[in-house]
């Protein structure tokens, strides 16, 4: 039964609040994910449901503020240098991708008796990945800082800035009867989006750090919340106006606030408010389904969504092949961003506007974007059974809860293992986490008792003793975990000391700018271990050979304090090359360095901990 607009909305809230709180347990239970329980939960209290709602366009709208959020919190994590360092991938892949598949989907469209324009706005809208989906499956799988997930990143990055240019193109191709915008219109409008831009950039630059450290100051949390929002919805309101992307608004707003001291308080007052949202988002999704045009052009429909997704697949597979990604990984992207996106609907209902083509397409090419992003989970759901491997059993394995030791280890790998060695032989107690539940049941054999927990969970680290411990071991062999677990503790545990493992030379750089006390690479003592036996082997008397090691120790001391200051290509002639120098280039001397925290320590702590890294990895010199 119908709730009567004009009475109280508060049935409509609870039926809202309570469609997802059945819905969405059920579903990942099955294991289907939130993301299809928030659709089937919106069609069914939706206009061919329940009839509870019978306008979830207006839903819709509101609901795209949980993706504009998302995208800030995105761009909380992708500082400006990490940003730049995917620029690559960005205008490389991202480029590539898109280019592929509009080409193949415009082709789709042409062969099935559709005119050049209808069949390029059509399969461009597809082209443009739903982004709340995307995010959301790699968030819920862990998986947005890994090499995987940031290629995927990326691609979303590119899309979503080709709604621009796309735009454009649809009023290009607009029939003669609306094509009453000259050029200089068009241009004007170009230059108000870039304008944006650029002003966005100055005052995220110059005054948003001033900002948020009065309000800070004032110690008042709900004003700092509420500038928090003000920020993004600001952000994406000037994006709006200038006829651009809300979501590209926050996401740069995120991008300029991701090296300020407030950013970890800016993601937590944000993210109660993007998880409420964004679920809300799908739920307006699934109520937005008309099911009187799906019956009505059903074979229509169920054509053109398998056509796109299988093609759109099929594009993304050989793009991510061609360059070089393995079958497994190419294979997933090539699933996870199969369906059309929320963007499509904006680019569908631009060119019905200016006439190329009519309410009927687009209705029907919206209801083949909602359901190929309904499909999207059961289509993961299916490559999981066919790709994954048996579950591990959990057998004898605790859950980090209420610990207390006075050293935290997080990861017991290789080198956690020997690190712990030296602080168990002296008697201090050892809390221990990792997340590999068969190297905790195999730890377990050996005589450690190691919980399970996920250091970059802000939650666990409370768990397990970070903010009671007398210091923290990073010891995971990921890079990029390390760096976040580091952010995590500077921001929460300011006062605890940090030792970490670094992969090579940018994760050190990273360690040490996120405030660490200690870091080391991780096969640099035991190469300069092996380095020195080889020395001593060629006839180089001992005394000699520990000297030159030593110098290897201050350059290389000395190259990463130049590259701290000027980026990884800086300090290169602190190292000594095999190729023939040109004239008569001088050769730097022996220097030592000033100790730095983050970066040295004693000579014999660093020996304990680095020349028992047995570690096959890759090490830079």
């Amino acid at each position: 039964m119908a709730v009567e607009t004009s009475g109280s909305e508060l049935p409509q809230v609870v039926a809202l609040l309570a469609a997802g709180v059945i819905a969405v347990p059920i579903f990942r239970r099955l294991g289907l994910g939130s993301i299809l329980g928030y659709l089937a939960a919106g069609l069914a209290i939706g206009p061919f449901g329940l009839g509870i709602f019978y306008d979830p366009g207006a839903i819709l709208h509101v609901a795209e503020l949980g993706v504009v959020m998302f995208l800030f919190i995105i761009g909380l994590e992708m500082q400006p240098s990490r940003l730049w360092g995917m620029r690559r991938q960005i205008f490389g892949l991202g480029v590539a991708q898109v280019g592929v598949c509009a080409v193949l989907l415009t082709g789709v469209g042409f062969l099935t008796g559709f005119s050049a324009a209808q069949s390029f706005v059509a399969g461009a809208g597809f082209v443009l990945t739903s982004t709340a989906i995307v995010m959301q499956i790699l968030e819920e799988r862990g998986e947005l800082s890994t090499p995987g997930g940031q290629r995927m990143v990326s691609i979303l990055l590119l899309e979503d800035l080709s709604i621009v240019p796309l735009l454009a193109l649809v009023a290009f191709l607009a029939p003669a009867a609306h094509e009453d915008l000259g050029w200089m219109h068009r241009l004007t409008s170009i230059g108000i989006g870039l304008s944006a831009i650029v002003g966005l950039v100055v005052a995220g630059r110059y005054l948003l750090n001033p900002l948020f450290r009065i309000l800070a100051d004032s110690h008042a949390r709900e004003v700092m919340t509420a500038a928090a929002l003000l920020v993004v919805l600001g952000s994406a309101l000037a994006m709006e106006v200038s006829g651009l992307s809300m979501a590209m608004g926050a996401f740069l707003a995120g991008v300029l606030l991701s090296e300020s001291t407030f950013r970890h308080q800016l993601e937590a007052d944000i993210e109660p408010f993007r998880g409420v949202l964004l679920g809300l988002f799908f739920l307006a999704v699934g109520m937005s389904l008309d099911l009187r045009i799906v019956a009505a052009n059903w074979q229509m429909i169920a054509f053109y969504v398998v056509a796109y997704m299988l093609v759109k697949a099929i594009g993304i597979y050989l793009v991510a092949r061609g360059l070089g990604n393995s079958h497994p990984m190419a294979l997933e992207r090539a699933v996870v961003m199969a369906q059309g996106g929320e963007f499509a609907f904006v680019l569908y209902s631009s060119a019905m506007t200016v006439g190329i083509i009519d309410g009927e397409a687009n209705a029907i090419l919206t209801a083949i974007i909602i359901l190929s992003m309904v499909l999207t989970p059961l289509a993961m759901a299916a490559l999981r059974l066919l790709t994954s491997e048996p579950e591990q059993s959990l057998d004898g394995v605790d859950v980090a809860e209420d610990l207390s030791g006075s050293v935290l280890i997080i990861g017991f790998g290789r080198f956690g293992q020997i690190a712990s060695q030296p602080l168990l032989l002296r008697g201090i107690d050892v809390t221990i986490i990792d997340n590999d539940v068969e190297m905790i049941q195999a730890a377990a054999s050996f005589g450690f008792k190691v919980y399970y927990g996920d250091g970059t969970r802000l939650d666990i680290l409370h768990t397990a003793g970070a903010g009671r411990a007398r210091a923290v071991l990073i010891c995971v062999d990921k890079g990029e975990t390390a760096v976040r677990i580091a952010e995590q503790m500077r921001a929460e545990f300011a006062l605890i000391p940090v030792l970490a493992r670094a992969y090579d030379r940018g994760i050190a750089m990273d360690l040490i700018q996120s405030g660490v006390e200690y870091q080391i690479r991780e096969t640099f003592e035991s190469a300069l271990v092996f380095g020195q036996a080889t020395l001593e082997h060629l006839g180089v008397d001992q005394d000699e050979a520990a000297d030159i090691i030593e110098d290897v120790r201050q350059r290389d001391a000395a190259r990463l304090d130049a590259q701290l200051a000027g980026g990884l290509q800086a300090g290169r002639g602190f190292m000594k090359g095999n190729m023939p120098p040109k004239g008569n280039a001088p050769v730097p001397a022996p220097l030592t360095p000033p100790r730095r925290p983050g970066r040295a320590m004693d000579e014999e702590t660093a020996s304990v901990l680095g020349r028992s890294a047995e570690t096959e990895g890759e090490q830079d010199g």
